[in-house]
């Protein structure tokens, strides 16, 4: 995967996340000029997560939240493939929030000020889920595991309130698809579907996960008007899930 930067907060824009509670939303900050040297600028390796890009101002499940991703691989037997998920995590109310299906939303503390803010008119906050994989599949399977992208989604807490404008893409890498052939067909590989549900469960896991690496990698932050909003504690996290292991 590929980390864009300034370009990633376009795209955020673009697919509707909001994040007017920290930043001047109606502005036109971001130039040719941002967009040219982000697509410049980008590179190969470990993905950055938390509040950086698109995730700047992002709020999740009434912490600061933002970029996260997880993957998984598949087992030879299985295929080899992997399965890969990038989120832009901006939805959820604290209440909700369940991490390893603990209700740590409701253990952590009374629901804070942003999230009581909120009217039943008002935006609940969106998701964007982007999940990749090398395993050959066509756009009927490539849909039925973005669908299966909102059980992730779900085991984090949330339940995908009227106001939330989530978004699940998938894609996949395994055919090339020539732009001009020479020859009038051309083959491609293509899994069977009773061989689909290894990945589907890959999708669930690694969104999950995603999100909680956005949660766990955001930082705390000052936004316009001097709103605050608090990332989540990780002391206070570790704390809750190991009393309810005892």
């Amino acid at each position: 995967m590929r980390r864009i930067g300034l370009l990633e907060a376009t795209i955020g824009r673009s697919f509707k996340c909001d994040d007017g509670r920290l930043n001047d939303i109606q502005g036109r900050h971001v130039s040719e000029t941002d967009v040219v040297k982000a697509l410049d600028s980008a590179s190969s390796g470990v993905v950055q997560e938390g509040t950086v890009g698109a995730g700047t101002g992002m709020v999740s499940y009434g912490f600061k939240g933002g970029i996260g991703t997880s993957s998984r691989r598949l087992p030879e037997t299985e295929g080899g493939y992997t399965i890969g998920v990038l989120v832009n995590a901006n939805h959820g109310r604290r209440p909700e929030l369940v991490v390893g299906g603990v209700p740590v939303g409701r253990l952590y503390e009374a629901v804070p000020p942003v999230a009581q803010a909120l009217s039943p008119g008002q935006s609940e906050g969106s998701i964007i889920v982007i999940i990749a994989t090398d395993a050959p599949l066509d756009s009927r399977q490539l849909t039925r595991l973005a669908k299966r992208a909102a059980l992730g989604l779900a085991r984090t807490g949330s339940t995908a309130r009227h106001g939330s404008g989530d978004f699940m893409l998938a894609f996949s890498t395994a055919n090339t698809i020539p732009h001009y052939p020479k020859e009038p067909t051309f083959q491609q590989l293509h899994l069977a579907d009773t061989h689909l549900n290894p990945l589907i469960t890959a999708t669930v896991e690694a969104t999950e996960e995603a999100i909680l690496n956005a949660l766990t990698m955001a930082t705390t932050m000052v936004g316009r008007d001097s709103h605050r909003i608090e990332a989540i504690s990780l002391a206070k996290l570790r704390a809750i899930l190991d009393r309810q292991a005892k």
